[in-house]
């Protein structure tokens, strides 16, 4: 089998080409850090997507993004669930190391969203309470994702989302963690390198401190917020000066910047971004649970506005069937009299 080279890092991989056991079909995409192809297993013949990372890259960036895609493998690779990406394999052949994984089509929430799709407050909710779910699975596993945001769910062409890149998650067995003292913070950064996404971290992320799950909730409040109002919830010219919005102000309502959001379901994203972690939904299943409440009552709203008009359908023709059944008895009565006085007519002339 040819094992994987520099090669694999040219403007495109070759086709039929190998990474490890898999069969190289086309490159997906690529970053500074590494690429993204669409590969095919001979074992289990299905199609995958294998991430890799470049190898030209220094020492120390090797080692951390080694550890990155280790520390991916090890949290999703715990999780199984519909809207969680699979991953594969994870391995280290040859000098490349690469995540074999789920092989989705579609695209990543963020790339929807810069293409100027607006999301209806239903179809937000329809897919957060989805997303809701799989980090509710995941936080029962001892998963925390620590960068939930647009380009990390990933929309399939039915809408259906995955989480993706758990690359910064904290998970048990992750080595950073294992490295870490029991009573260190759980920042985002490392190497004087802020990681995770600002706009949607919430502000213990922001202000260096310790972190649970309920990080996750306040960034998948931050996604929606975008979702159904076009923006995100702070802005700022600088980094730091968004990271010291986060920490000290309070997140706009969605129903601030567009009032057409439903009161209900910006009152969920309002609870889920709450700056104290207590105040917040206490768990990712209580904030998927208002999510399909919400959704289940604007149902039966738009029932509800279906059902005047079919009353109003409804009685008039029961009122023309009345009428016809009047009419035909009405019909029989004069006939019966007809022949009625035609038979006494026959008797008196005889």
């Amino acid at each position: 089998m040819p094992t994987p080279s520099s090669s694999a890092f040219a403007p495109s991989q070759p086709a039929n080409s190998r990474i490890g056991r898999f069969s190289v079909i086309r490159e997906l995409g690529r970053g500074t850090a590494g690429c993204v192809y669409l590969a095919h297993d001979p074992v289990i013949d299905r199609d995958v997507a294998i991430k890799t990372f470049n190898p030209r890259l220094s020492l120390s960036e090797k080692a951390r993004f080694e550890q990155h895609f280790i520390n991916e493998a090890r949290a999703a690779g715990r999780l199984s669930h519909p809207h969680i990406v699979t991953i594969y394999e994870a391995s280290s052949e040859a000098g490349t190391t690469y995540v074999a994984m789920e092989y989705l089509e579609g695209k990543e929430l963020h790339r929807v969203l810069e293409q100027g799709r607006r999301f209806s407050a239903d179809d937000t909710a329809a897919i957060a309470w989805k997303v809701a779910a799989a980090l509710h699975h995941a936080h029962q596993r001892s998963v925390i994702h620590r960068d939930i945001k647009p380009s990390n769910i990933f929309l399939a062409d039915d809408d259906q989302p995955k989480l993706i890149d758990f690359g910064i998650a904290r998970a048990p067995n992750r080595i950073a963690d294992r490295l870490a003292s029991q009573y260190e913070p759980y920042t985002m950064v490392r190497d004087n390198e802020l990681l995770g996404t600002p706009q949607y971290m919430s502000p213990e992320q922001a202000a260096g401190k310790p972190v649970d799950h309920r990080t996750d909730i306040y960034s998948l409040g931050a996604v929606m917020h975008e979702m159904l109002t076009g923006r995100t919830p702070f802005h700022a010219d600088r980094t730091d000066r968004l990271l010291q919005q986060i920490i000290h102000k309070a997140a706009p309502s969605p129903r601030d910047i567009n009032p057409r959001v439903p009161e209900k379901l910006a009152d969920i994203v309002s609870k889920a971004m709450h700056k104290r972690p207590e105040k917040r939904y206490q768990d990712a299943d209580q904030m998927a649970v208002d999510i399909k409440r919400y959704l289940l009552k604007e149902k039966r709203a738009r029932q509800r506005m279906r059902e005047p008009l079919a009353s109003v359908e409804a009685p008039s023709a029961n009122r023309v069937g009345t009428n016809i059944s009047r009419m035909s008895g009405r019909s029989i009565a004069a006939a019966a009299a007809c022949m009625t006085a035609a038979a006494a007519a026959f008797l008196l002339l005889r």
